[in-house]
């Protein structure tokens, strides 16, 4: 649920983009740099966040962050000039946004050391429930009550069920005081610090993290540009804005798909294989999408790019842990988090830069096509520590 509401809030910022922009008169660089803003504050908090959860747990941390999200996008709502859509949805909503992934991911492999790819799958399949409801009914509400008043419907329902669900999350199962059958009155212990861990330090050190931040940077500058422009591109070529709205949604949807045929894989060949067979769905969708001129070519597209966008996002969290051991995995997934971010915040203000020269997303399409080449290349690359280089978490 909070994958769902978190992430599918901020991807259904597309619904919103024409909204925007015909208000207002903005250029697209300009209202994307708003979500290119929140990207890269939530990422830089990420890794703070990711500290913090590691050591006092998730619940505060929720809680305070969901007064963050909901507040920025109930003042969304306010928006009438440019600093006010870079604060409030930049910054106020960025800092809520920053605490996402990080909890809800390190949680899950804290949780379900045995089944962590199956068990984040499954987690991942909320942001695609959340990518095809919540643009569907951002679509909706726009349409019955105009943008502004659907930012507060959306706000104040997120503020509310993630302040809801944060006192629901506990760190591991030992702090959760858990029991099973199997083990009687003894806690069930997980397993993160019975296995070779890194910490911070150590893993900065290594080459496979930084393998690791180039690759989730060049994926989250290709697939949020993907995601920011793919509805006004739709518009462009002759779509209305529902049947536009509707390729976003469907790649939300697909994407469910994506995340826990993903996650069933990630247990039986890893994480690093799981990704280079997503590679050659995004490389054969990037290609289809520059060819694509009708309603039933851009739902093609939407359908494989969603299920290399599923599985990428539920591969990123295990990977961390596979290379590094968890006891210092949110911090280390952090730094993830912030590259990933840093790459999703530059990609959009480039391809609307690049629009607004060139009047067409053509060669921006061509240029993440051989970016997504050049990841392939990187995640192959990708080998396992040696095991002298690790020692007991």
């Amino acid at each position: 649920m909070i994958q769902a509401i978190g992430i599918g809030a901020f991807v259904a910022y597309g619904v919103f983009f024409n909204s925007l922009a015909n208000e207002f008169g903005w250029s697209r660089a300009v209202v994307s740099g708003a979500s290119s803003v929140a990207l890269f504050s939530s990422g830089f908090l990420a890794i703070f966040a990711g500290r913090l959860n590691d050591r006092y747990g998730p619940e505060k941390i929720m809680a305070c962050a969901s007064v963050f999200f909901g507040a920025g996008l109930i003042l969304m709502s306010r928006v009438h000039e440019i600093w006010q859509l870079y604060f409030y949805y930049g910054i106020i909503f960025g800092i809520g946004l920053s605490v996402i992934d990080v909890i809800a991911l390190t949680t899950t492999a804290r949780w379900f050391p045995h089944s962590r790819g199956v068990m984040t799958g499954f987690v991942k399949v909320g942001t695609g429930a959340g990518q095809f409801s919540l643009t569907f009914l951002a679509g909706v509400l726009i349409a019955v009550y105009g943008w502004r008043q659907a930012y507060v419907i959306l706000g104040a329902s997120a503020l509310l069920i993630l302040f809801l669900l944060a006192g629901i999350l506990k760190r591991d199962p030992d702090s959760a005081a858990f029991r099973s059958p199997a083990t009687g009155n003894r806690p069930v212990r997980h397993h993160g610090s019975d296995s070779t861990s890194l910490d911070v330090r150590e893993a900065v050190g290594t080459v496979q993290m930084w393998i690791i931040c180039t690759v989730n940077l060049l994926l989250v500058f290709t697939m949020m540009i993907v995601m920011v422009h793919i509805v006004p591109h739709a518009v462009d070529i002759g779509l209305s804005a529902i049947q536009s709205a509707g390729v976003l949604s469907t790649i939300g949807a697909v994407s469910m798909a994506g995340r826990f045929v993903s996650g069933l894989s990630i247990d039986r060949i890893g994480s690093r294989n799981v990704m280079v067979v997503c590679y050659f769905v995004l490389i054969t969708s990037l290609v289809w999408l520059q060819m694509a001129n009708s309603l039933w070519m851009l739902y093609l597209f939407a359908c494989f790019y969603g299920l290399a966008h599923g599985g990428f996002y539920t591969a990123i969290s295990p990977i961390v842990a596979e290379t590094f051991g968890i006891a210092a995995h949110g911090a280390l997934f952090g730094l993830v988090v912030f590259a990933g971010t840093t790459g999703g915040a530059i990609g959009p203000v480039v391809a609307g830069l690049m629009f607004d020269m060139l009047g067409s997303y053509s060669r921006i399409f061509v240029g993440i096509t051989i970016i997504s080449i050049v990841g392939l290349n990187l995640i192959l690359w990708l080998k396992p520590i040696s095991c002298r280089n690790l020692r007991p978490g």
